[in-house]
């Protein structure tokens, strides 16, 4: 590692939607996807940052759009929690492939497949250079993947919550639909709130901004797009204090 390639972020927690892991595809993970992921991954863990992975489950099953089936919905997310931990694993060992080590624990007590979550073994396990996935969300219905990474980086005392989009940062408007929508480079909480932009759901926005745990938005899609950030160049949009 060079002089000029210092991480400016000593423990980030990245938020990776399940969607990020389909690629093409119409539902599932894309091999060539997840392979380009860890590629990205594994370069921020090379210069010794220690990184906790929140995954969401949307590629496979999403529960919250279970209400207007009739199926009840604390049933759907815990499905969707079952999700989760299947994108987890899958991510564990594709890192494991790529020669970085990686731990899955779970809010779901499932101890065949993965750790229970447990903090200081969490804390451990960064500290020691592997990555730590956290699946199942919270472990409740009723709060997304969203809330469940917003608490573990106030749980873990991440420097930032790092949310991988399928665009390159927070916009004025949807980008894919208005071709003069404006990136922001820089925005605080309550200008955030103000404007009424949508970068993560009303409970993990609020529990961010109450522990001043900035958030940088960028486009995961983006080659070399993750380090970058952790090298503290300006990617993406960061909302803080």
């Amino acid at each position: 590692m060079s002089k000029s390639e210092t991480p400016k972020t000593k423990r980030i927690l990245l938020k990776l939607s399940g969607e990020a892991l389909m690629g093409d595809n119409a539902f599932g993970i894309s091999r060539d996807t997840l392979k380009s992921i860890v590629g990205e991954i594994k370069e921020v863990v090379d210069l010794s940052v220690q990184l906790a992975i929140v995954v969401g489950g949307g590629n496979i099953f999403r529960g919250v759009a279970l209400g207007s089936t009739g199926m009840d919905r604390a049933t759907g997310d815990y499905m969707g929690m079952l999700a989760t931990c299947m994108n987890a694993m899958a991510l564990q060992d594709a890192l494991r492939n790529a020669g970085v080590e990686a731990r899955v624990q779970c809010a779901l007590d499932i101890d065949q497949v993965a750790e229970p979550y447990i903090r200081g073994k969490a804390l451990s396990h960064l500290k020691k250079g592997r990555v730590v996935i956290f699946a199942a969300g919270t472990g409740n219905p009723f709060f997304t993947t969203d809330t469940a990474a917003a608490l573990r980086s106030a749980e873990i005392g991440a420097d930032m919550v790092l949310k991988a989009t399928q665009v390159d940062g927070v916009f004025t408007a949807d980008p894919k639909k208005d071709p003069n929508a404006k990136m922001y480079k820089s925005l605080t909480f309550d200008e955030a709130i103000q404007k009424k932009l949508k970068i993560l759901d009303a409970t993990a926005f609020t529990l961010c901004r109450d522990q001043g745990m900035p958030i940088r938005v960028f486009n995961l899609h983006k080659p070399g797009a993750l380090k970058r950030v952790v090298l503290g160049e300006d990617e993406g949009t960061l909302v803080h204090v």
